[in-house]
């Protein structure tokens, strides 16, 4: 492999000394990089910079120190060194496009290996599906009464099983547990309503009961007339999201990589390495690119399809599904705080107000 002839071309260069340092920031070099000897750090930061297309702006006067230490304060600066040194552009691309097969879906996962891609892909895949707490057919067979009918308080518990469903979901896939627990929660807050939708769907929940829900409601906390026209808006909005998924008939493996393309997202506040996180998401998008094709060839569209229903999740309001199906559960405690416990104590969670198993 590539890895394997840069270090025996170490070993036997006799000008080489045995501790070689990367030309960008004097940390040990582990070889040569797109034309020059570098750390891992600089390797990946100039192949992820390169492969899409990042442009930095410099906070100071474009001419930052860039050492071991440094290296992470200015990305503009430190980019600028790479190509200075003499890092190629050329040798990314050429490293990411094998130029035996040209799709480019197959091999983004694989840092240019098509050998390994197809199981690798799978295998993500299939660990995300693994993740998922409850199988689908569970989510709503308890809470039907006898006539198939739901009635509200089994909707509530439906939705708090959905919930507790996402979080525990995401504590488990690959990847997540990994990041720091500050960003663990600030993406799960940003995204949990949008989860809770593609739960939504996934599960078929009855949304015809949602203006019932509703109603019963607002009889509890009076609202102004404005106020319920622009509620009921809201849950149409819901239920209009989950109809355009279920019309696309979306598998369980699709369900999975769409979650996680939602939950990678960089959008969220004050996290500590966005770039990271932007690449889970990129790879998520790679493995649902990936198994679509494979799956559904005869729907060349149908990758494209699914993508564009994810920003249209975002109209869906988190405050919405808040009062619809939360504030009987926990009362005024937040969602927010009710995530972030999840999260800490996993399974051991118990819910305020009621017991969910």
């Amino acid at each position: 492999s590539a890895r394997h002839r840069i270090s025996f071309e170490a070993c036997i260069a006799p000008t080489q000394p045995q501790h070689i340092e990367c030309v960008v920031c004097g940390d040990k070099s582990s070889g040569k990089h797109y034309g020059q000897f570098t750390c891992e750090g600089c390797k990946s930061f100039f192949k992820r910079s390169v492969r899409r297309n990042l442009t930095y702006t410099c906070r100071a006067n474009r001419n930052c120190p860039i050492d071991q230490h440094h290296r992470n304060q200015c990305q503009y600066c430190r980019l600028k060194k790479c190509l200075k040194v003499g890092m190629r552009r050329e040798a990314v691309q050429r490293g990411r496009m094998p130029p035996t097969q040209p799709h480019h879906g197959q091999f983004a996962l694989t840092n240019g290996d098509p050998l390994h891609c197809h199981s690798y892909l799978s295998g993500y895949i299939s660990l995300l599906l693994r993740a998922e707490p409850y199988p689908t057919s569970r989510y709503g067979s308890q809470c039907m009464q006898p006539n198939n009918i739901m009635g509200i308080e089994n909707i509530c518990e439906l939705a708090a099983r959905m919930l507790f469903s996402a979080v525990e979901w995401a504590r488990n896939i690959p990847f997540f547990p990994d990041l720091q627990i500050t960003d663990q929660v600030a993406l799960l807050r940003l995204t949990w309503s949008e989860l809770f939708v593609l739960n939504a769907a996934q599960c078929s929940m009855p949304l015809h009961v949602a203006p019932l829900l509703a109603a019963a409601g607002l009889h509890a906390s009076p609202m102004s007339a404005d106020r319920v026209v622009a509620f009921m808006d809201h849950i149409r909005i819901f239920q209009e999201q989950v109809e355009k998924l279920k019309a696309l008939h979306v598998d369980s493996a699709e369900y999975s990589c769409l979650k996680a393309i939602v939950l990678f997202t960089s959008d969220a506040c004050g996290l500590s390495d966005v770039a990271h996180v932007e690449s889970l998401q990129e790879k998520s998008q790679c493995a649902l690119e990936e198994y679509v094709r494979s799956q559904y060839p005869n729907q060349p569209t149908r990758f494209g399809k699914l993508l564009l229903r994810l920003p249209s999740l975002r109209t869906v309001s988190s405050s919405v599904i808040e009062q619809l199906f939360f504030v009987r559960l926990v009362g005024k405690t937040p969602i927010e705080t009710l995530i972030r416990d999840m999260l800490l104590s996993g399974s051991s969670f118990n819910w305020p107000y009621m017991s969910i198993q």
